[in-house]
């Protein structure tokens, strides 16, 4: 038999090498191209650590919107020399070969399911050698760092690790907010098979269980101390840019989300542009409605006791696409999940299936970046129709794609790994147990 290629030193080195490729390419195209590779955002986090290094808030960098953890993190990125202002893309990429490592680790458990390790490598790869992750990361996103804590804390779960799962929830909460969907989730899955009493007194004895009561305690207990912390250094300035701001927020710039037109138009009122006629009921306000009752409370209940990792990227998706806002690193956020869902997939046991629901939804972005490029580089006005249609079925697309995640969630069992090499492995599934 021939030797594989898929072993964990290949995969891992491969995941390595093409991050410091792109890394060194980013250092030359920065140097030598009109078109920047350093994403915008990294000069904002670099300055804001320039700040903090003087002794000053991070928040006199204008449009830093992040927790002070992340300015700190990059004070290496204020020391001389091109090596350390690239410190924080090389940490963003050492994230993501960590959280590749800890995908690895579930699908091999047997709570993911006791997948041989070639197999393992292989889904890892989808986030591992994934060009689209590996370039967010060496422009200077964070959502490495982000990444790694949300997979860390689905480890912790599976490993019955209550206690670093609590601080890696209170943690990420508090670095990007949005993890907080995950807490119902993880309740669900840790609470008591049964309980004795009345149907709402036993679901409350079966939620109320020593490991549910720690996650919460400990979870809660490393958010508030950090937020105490930020807000002891940084006073109101800490919860306005980091908190209130993501709230009230009207960022109409590449955003693929079908409220993009109706941001643009709050955002021109805000500047206090006369000719734009805006109805007195701004519907975006209202956005978080919808978005937090499904992936939030419908999905969890639906979903977090059959697979919990599937229910994890259900929520995800759910919370991207229904966002008001939702740019390109967003999609790390579910990217990270999509290797522990793809084997009992709909997408994989029908190959063409699959590859048409990806071309979908590629092509729904590509059109929505030609109509951008016009708007952004040809400065040509392409929100109504051009953007507005584009981000519909962008909406469209990846509510779509939900609906088959949710059906193929719904349908698991534990048997449904082991059978997943069959195209008929979705077929006349028992329900689930736990």
């Amino acid at each position: 038999m021939a030797p594989s290629y898929w072993t964990v030193s290949n995969v891992f080195i491969a995941a390595s090498l093409l991050r410091v490729i792109m890394l060194v390419y980013g250092l030359a195209q920065d140097a030598f191209s009109p078109l920047k590779y350093t994403d915008i955002d990294y000069f904002v986090f670099t300055d804001a650590a320039r700040y903090v290094s003087r002794g000053l808030s991070p928040y006199q960098r204008e449009t830093y919107r992040y927790t002070p953890l992340l300015a700190w993190m990059l004070i290496p990125t204020t020391w001389p020399g091109t090596f350390w202002f690239s410190f924080g893309k090389i940490l963003f990429s050492i994230a993501d070969v960590v959280a590749g490592w800890l995908l690895v680790l579930i699908m091999r458990s047997k709570a993911g399911g006791s997948m041989p390790s070639e197999q393992a490598l292989k889904f890892a790869s989808i986030w591992l050698l994934n060009p689209m992750v590996a370039t967010i990361s060496t422009r200077g996103s964070s959502e490495g760092l982000l990444g790694v804590m949300v997979i860390g804390l689905l480890w912790a779960v599976l490993n019955d690790r209550i206690t670093m799962a609590g601080l890696l929830l209170g943690l990420s909460v508090h670095f990007k907010i949005y993890p907080f969907i995950y807490a119902p989730s993880l309740v669900l899955f840790l609470a008591s098979p049964s309980a004795s009493g009345s149907s709402h007194v036993g679901f409350l004895r079966r939620l109320a269980n020593p490991a549910t009561l720690k996650l919460a305690l400990v979870s809660l207990a490393t958010f508030v101390a950090l937020n105490i912390a930020m807000y002891a250094a940084y006073g109101k300035s800490f919860l306005q840019h980091t908190y209130f701001h993501h709230v009230t927020r009207i960022d109409h710039r590449h955003n693929f989300s079908p409220y993009n037109t109706l941001l643009y138009a709050s955002s021109a009122a805000a500047a206090g542009t006369p000719d734009k006629v805006l109805p007195s009921f701004k519907l975006e306000s209202i956005a978080f409605i919808p978005q937090l009752g499904l992936s939030a409370v419908l999905l969890p209940f639906a979903l977090a006791q059959r697979h919990l990792p599937g229910a994890m990227l259900a929520q995800t998706w759910a919370f991207v696409a229904l966002n008001k806002v939702c740019t390109s690193q967003y999609f790390l956020w579910y990217l990270a999940l999509l290797p522990l869902y793809l084997p009992y997939s709909t997408f994989l046991a029908r190959p063409y299936f699959g590859l048409s629901a990806l071309a979908l939804w590629v092509a729904a972005q590509v059109l929505w970046l030609q109509q951008g490029f016009q708007l952004e580089f040809l400065g040509k006005s392409t929100f109504v129709p051009g953007l507005l249609i584009a981000g519909l079925l962008f909406y469209a697309s990846s509510m779509w794609i939900l609906g088959v995640i949710v059906g193929d969630v719904g349908d698991y069992d534990d048997s449904t790994i082991k059978s997943s090499s069959s195209p008929d492995h979705l077929k006349s599934k028992p329900a689930a147990k736990r």
